[in-house]
């Protein structure tokens, strides 16, 4: 029994962060797509909803709400691990040409984790108001929906800066540097456009839908680079030591 024990700790402390990080890429992709497929189907209101449907919907579906932001604080976790894992596989690179790509795209995560706070925070404030207080609902939801269109700025800026960073450290490739720029420009479009998308919803919820789906192939396969990513430095003694001994 100590064996396995000592083997497990030791197989952790000899995980490179890299791959630790390209997981938790992949665990945040995975996440954030579960917590829509269970909202959305069951009908959570798009951009641009009428107060009616709004009212209907978290007046009704508060159960649903709370499973799915419950998923929220662990894919904030894990976004927060990706963003450092990636800024440490490039930083290096990027010192020694006097850039800060990555930085730049750590703080685009940074900030979308906090908008996207507000966010769930609205939306369980939208189960307790829907029932009874129609106008205040309204008002919840117009702040929620503005919010949520504005959130693609953050994204942008994290697409931008952790694929600018990432392509000229070498750590991807220039389709996946081309997809973070494609997901982007349709993200900060998106804000910009921020109120057609909420008065209209439509087409003009289209662009940020697109870019959200992109976004998500985007981590997801900037999560395989990571895990795939070789490490640069061998253990240390203490854990070579140990797994002489496993």
């Amino acid at each position: 029994m100590p064996r396995k024990t000592e083997r497990g700790s030791v197989a952790a402390a000899a995980m490179p962060f890299s791959r630790v990080c390209g997981i938790a890429a992949l665990g945040f992709a995975a996440l954030i797509v579960l917590a829509n497929v269970i909202a959305v189907p069951a009908g959570l209101p798009h951009s641009g909803a009428t107060p009616a449907d709004v009212t209907a919907f978290f007046g009704t579906r508060g159960d649903i709400i709370g499973v799915s932001s419950a998923l929220t604080p662990a894919a904030w976790v894990l976004a927060t691990l990706f963003g450092a894992g990636a800024v440490a596989a490039v930083r290096r690179s990027e010192s020694d040409r006097g850039e800060a790509w990555s930085l730049l795209g750590f703080a685009g995560l940074v900030m979308q984790n906090s908008a996207f706070a507000a966010i769930i925070a609205l939306r369980l404030a939208l189960t307790s108001t829907a029932p009874d207080d129609g106008a205040t609902t309204a008002g919840l939801w117009a702040l929620h929906d503005a919010l949520f269109t504005l959130n693609g700025t953050f994204l942008a800026i994290a697409l931008v800066g952790l694929s600018t960073g990432g392509r000229r450290s070498g750590l991807i490739t220039t389709w996946h540097f081309a997809l973070g720029l494609l997901s982007a420009t349709l993200m900060f479009t998106s804000a910009t456009l921020t109120p057609l998308v909420t008065e209209h919803g439509g087409p003009f919820g289209l662009l940020g839908l697109t870019g959200w789906l992109l976004w998500v192939a985007w981590i997801t396969a900037y999560g395989i680079a990571l895990i795939r990513r070789p490490g640069h430095r061998r253990p240390s003694t203490a854990v070579r030591a140990a797994l002489g001994r496993v």
